[in-house]
């Protein structure tokens, strides 16, 4: 462990102790149970590999909180961790990678996070295979250790590349987020570990939150998946996507976060299968927050209908790339930045909705961060508001213009946020699924 993370984690130890000492004092301790830089080709998504998507009713009831939140937490979350041959190329060192460089900008935005999750869009390059880039990618193990000594806390897998290397791809992938100590759902080693969402637990204010996150993709580019490994990769079906959301609600989760990997490239505007595979997520009234990616393009943040109790879900139709090797020299320019996406949780105990409690957490409202790639200036990940004066490499004029086309993306649903959160408590333990 690095020693920046480890005087983060006492921060965040610090934090909660202060937060505890309050609440006795003034509330009492309440406490609650539970090559080419591009990608792929743009195109729609395959007809055999689509979504299946049925309608489901939408939830009419609005319950009103018991009490003042009691709990607060932020999660963070940040678009496609996509390493093109030349974001490799940057990493290499003389015995190996070392991707700690290059993400080292954007530490503060992650490390503070109460809960921070990335994605993680290209499998890991199988022991004694070489790394490799688009089209068939496979990364160095060393972008995860990057990835933890950042901060961040676990990763979806579920993309169009999974499969990229094989099967043999997802068990590397999977086992070393494993070694890391991160989480991971998307992808599986089982039929056993496909079945379970990636948990994460946080302790607040004498609660324990679990959140739940559950993933999948739209296909994988035509790449096959072993016949009796079906379960290897999840691809998008809505009813068995709900059906897990109310198994992990069932288990103990207060919330569960969905990440979708869909639907068509380089495009700012979110697809029609997009809004209906994500209304119905709303509608279902098991999800509370949708995380997208695979457009590798910022794409709107909005509220819809829906969510649980009724009260809308707020979701990321996609949130562009976190690091890369892509701009307007091999797509388009909107593919040289993304969105850090904050989202705001409170929990104030348990709620009754349709007759089950549906508490006791629940996503407030949330906040996006313009963010780019510094490409040459060694694939640097900045959060745009730190650099509004330029860098030796990407000119005031171009971070202006970045930071406007990311806007124009996001919309005006969500505010824009510029500075780091501040951490609320100790690091979440993630529990590993079982194989």
């Amino acid at each position: 462990m690095t020693r920046h993370v480890r005087a983060h984690r006492r921060s965040k130890l610090v934090a909660v102790v202060a937060t505890l000492v309050l609440v006795l004092a003034c509330v009492g301790a309440v406490a609650f149970g539970l090559g080419s830089p591009g990608d792929d080709t743009p195109g729609d998504v395959p007809a055999a590999e689509g979504p299946s998507v049925t309608p489901t009713p939408t939830p009419t009831s609005t319950p009103t909180p018991t009490a003042d939140p009691d709990a607060e937490l932020t999660i963070v979350a940040a678009g496609d961790v996509l390493p093109h041959l030349p974001v490799i190329a940057s990493a290499k060192t003389g015995d190996g990678y070392d991707f700690s460089p290059m993400l080292d900008p954007l530490d503060p935005w992650i490390q503070a996070a109460d809960l921070a999750i990335c994605h993680l869009e290209v499998p890991i390059a199988p022991p004694g295979k070489k790394p490799t880039g688009y089209p068939i990618f496979g990364s160095p193990a060393q972008i995860v250790d990057g990835l933890q000594q950042q901060g961040w806390d676990g990763c979806s897998t579920a993309s169009n590349h999974s499969v990229d290397r094989g099967f043999a791809g997802v068990e590397a992938t999977l086992d070393t987020l494993d070694a890391a100590g991160l989480g991971h759902v998307g992808t599986a080693r089982s039929a056993t570990e496909q079945q379970q969402p990636q948990l994460y637990r946080l302790e607040r204010a004498g609660q324990t939150i679990t959140v739940a996150q559950i993933a999948a993709a739209y296909g994988t580019n035509g790449m096959p998946i072993d016949a009796d490994k079906p379960w290897s990769v999840n691809l998008i079906d809505v009813p068995k996507l709900v059906d897990q959301a109310k198994q992990a609600r069932k288990d103990g989760a207060d919330l569960v976060i969905a990440s979708i990997h869909c639907c068509v490239e380089y495009q700012t505007a979110p697809t029609p299968e997009q809004k209906q595979i994500d209304q119905e997520l709303a509608d279902s009234g098991e999800i509370d927050l949708v995380i997208g990616h695979h457009a590798h393009v910022p794409q709107p943040v909005a509220r819809l209908e829906g969510g649980p109790r009724g009260e809308g879900m707020w979701v990321a139709y996609g949130l562009g790339n976190f690091l890369s090797n892509q701009d307007g020299d091999c797509c388009v320019d909107d593919t040289d930045s993304g969105i850090l996406l904050t989202a705001h949780v409170e929990s104030t105990g348990a709620f009754e909705a349709e007759g089950r409690a549906a508490g006791p957490a629940r996503v407030t409202g949330v906040e996006w961060t313009p963010i780019t790639v510094d490409r040459l200036g060694g694939h640097e990940v900045h959060a745009l508001p730190d650099i509004a004066g330029g860098t030796t490499t990407l000119s005031k004029a171009k971070v202006a213009a970045r930071t406007e086309r990311v806007a124009g993306a996001a919309g005006t649903e969500a505010p824009e946020r510029t500075e780091p959160v501040v951490s609320t408590g100790p690091p979440p333990t993630v529990v590993p699924r079982t194989r």
